[in-house]
Order: structure tokens, then C-alpha cells, then sequence
């Protein structure tokens, strides 16, 4: 088929891959080049850079309400666009302009999390399993019918970072299978159990060590990498990045031993942080020559 493929993200690279392999991608689409770096110079994308590598023709507009912009992705005649983690909201023109429309992947299993952040949000709130869902877009935030989703379970001790790879693959996988099977029937939604992954605010990173310990090793594991769930320690803040729920009690925030700290209830031992400046360290090896002090901010 001739596919559009519209995307930003390393997230979205093995869709894109995965569909170039199989069907004629006519053209890709992503947000702009970004300043980036030391010397801020502008950086493509990693779906551009990908385009690039697979000599796919890359558009970046910087939004599609133009229309000039909307009339030169109709000029495309593509049979479907498969929409990956995009960035931009696609006007009515847009979503009806390939013969099939648009399909959406969407890392969780809709209608839940819906929205910004489904693979944080996920791990903070504590879900036992997650997925992804291919979606038939229409104007609504994630509200369209669904064609196909496949699931998994979120390990004890997984964070974002870890889930995001592997949903990643998955939806790759997911969505070729749909691309080979069209057209399908899609199921429209379930109006109960709808809830919404805000984006990620920098506010939410603090630990709160008066909190119980399994809702501070979700924010942890759920920030991770990006922004970090952080702390104070003796005056500098440390990224905390990975972590588990372990026995032990205490003065919220007091170290029990090593690296393990005392919560509202319980008590979560650190794994992996970073400190100001420095590269990301298993607890180990970060503790070799640094003492915690007895309570930690």
C-alpha cells in the first residue's frame, strides 16, 4: 500500500522501519529540527533521521492547518498514514485524506490512559498490565474505534524507560499485521474506564518520602529517565532512577542501610541515580566513597 508515515520520536522508529520493509512509504512526516546539544544547532528528529537513512522523502511542517500544507499531503494519493507519537494535531482535512484514514498507535490499552504520558502514567498508578492499541483517529483526544491492541504485563521492577522499548516493538509488530489485513472492522470504545495521561509536570518529581513505599518506587520507576523522580541530598539534588519495595521502617526519609530509605509505610531501596553532573550509577557503585547522611530532604 502507499503509506504516509507521520512521527517524531525514537518511540516511533521501528513502526517506521517495519512499514518500509513491507509497503511503499510515499512520504514521512515530523516535527522540525530542534536546537539541541552544546552548540544548540538544529537536530532532526530520530523518525527524520531514519527517513533520511531509508531515502524516504521527510516533510516538517510546522503545523498542518495550511492549506497549501493540507493539499500537498492529499497530492500523496496514500492509501493510509500511520501516526506514531507524532506531535501535532491533525486537522479534519488531514484525517480524511488518505483513502483508508488514519491509524493511530497508541502505547496503552484505550480507552485508559488516553492522552500525553500513557507509559508514565501507567507505572506511576501501579497497573498490573499495559499494551498497545491501534486506533482509527477522528477528531477527539484518543477517541476513535479500535482495530487491534496487544497486551503486557508491567514487571515489579520496570520503569518508563524499559516499557517504552518494548511497546515500542510492539506496536511495530502490531500495526504491520494491521496494515496486512486491511480493512478491518474497528470496535468503538468503551465509555467506561476512560482516564487521562496528562503530560509529565517537572512539579510531580519530587520524592515525598511521607508517602508510602510503593507509591515512591512508582514515581521512580514512572520518571525514569525523564524528567527523574529526584531528591535532596546534603544540599544536592539526585535523580533517583531506578528502585524496588523492600522491608524495613522507620522516620519518613531516614536511611536504613545502604542505600535503602524509610517511607510513610515501608521502605524502598534505590538501585540506580544520578547525581548533579554526573553520569547514571548503579547504587553500588555510587556509593563507594560518598556516605548518605542519616535523613534525606
Amino acid at each position: 500500500m502507499r503509506v504516509i508515515f507521520m512521527g517524531t520520536p525514537e518511540f516511533s522508529v521501528p513502526a517506521l522501519r517495519a512499514i518500509a520493509a513491507r509497503h511503499d512509504v510515499v512520504a514521512v512526516y515530523s516535527q522540525p529540527p530542534r536546537a539541541a546539544g552544546r552548540g544548540q544547532k538544529p537536530r532532526p528528529s530520530a523518525v527524520h533521521r531514519a527517513a533520511e537513512e531509508l531515502g524516504i522523502e521527510v516533510r516538517t511542517p510546522l503545523r498542518l492547518r495550511d492549506p497549501a500544507d493540507q493539499d500537498a499531503f492529499a497530492t500523496l494519493e496514500a492509501d493510509v498514514a500511520v501516526v506514531v507519537a507524532y506531535g501535532l494535531i491533525l486537522p479534519q482535512a488531514i484525517l480524511d485524506a488518505p483513502r483508508l484514514g488514519c491509524l493511530n498507535i497508541h502505547a496503552s490499552l484505550l480507552p485508559r490512559w488516553r492522552g500525553a504520558a500513557p507509559i508514565h502514567r501507567a507505572v506511576m498508578a501501579g497497573d498490573a498490565e499495559t499494551g498497545v492499541a491501534i486506533m482509527q483517529m477522528e477528531a477527539g483526544l484518543d477517541t476513535g474505534p479500535v482495530l487491534a491492541e496487544a497486551r503486557t504485563p508491567i514487571g515489579v521492577e520496570e520503569t518508563t524507560a524499559d516499557l517504552h522499548d518494548r511497546l515500542s516493538v510492539m506496536g511495530a509488530e502490531l500495526v504491520v499485521d494491521v496494515l496486512d489485513r486491511l480493512p478491518l472492522p474497528a470496535v468503538p470504545q468503551a465509555e467506561e474506564g476512560v482516564t487521562y495521561a496528562a503530560k509529565i509536570d517537572k512539579a510531580e518529581a519530587r520524592v515525598d518520602w511521607t508517602r508510602a513505599a510503593a507509591e515512591v518506587d512508582r514515581l521512580i520507576r514512572g520518571l525514569s529517565p525523564f524528567p527523574g523522580a529526584w531528591c535532596e541530598i546534603a544540599g544536592e539534588r539526585v535523580k533517583l532512577l531506578r528502585s524496588r519495595v523492600v522491608a524495613g521502617q522507620g522516620a519518613p526519609g531516614q536511611v536504613l542501610e545502604g542505600f535503602t530509605v524509610a517511607c510513610g509505610s515501608g521502605a524502598v531501596e534505590v538501585l540506580e541515580a544520578q547525581r548533579s553532573g554526573k553520569k547514571p550509577m548503579r547504587a553500588e557503585e555510587l556509593l563507594r566513597g560518598w556516605v548518605l547522611p542519616a535523613q534525606l530532604d
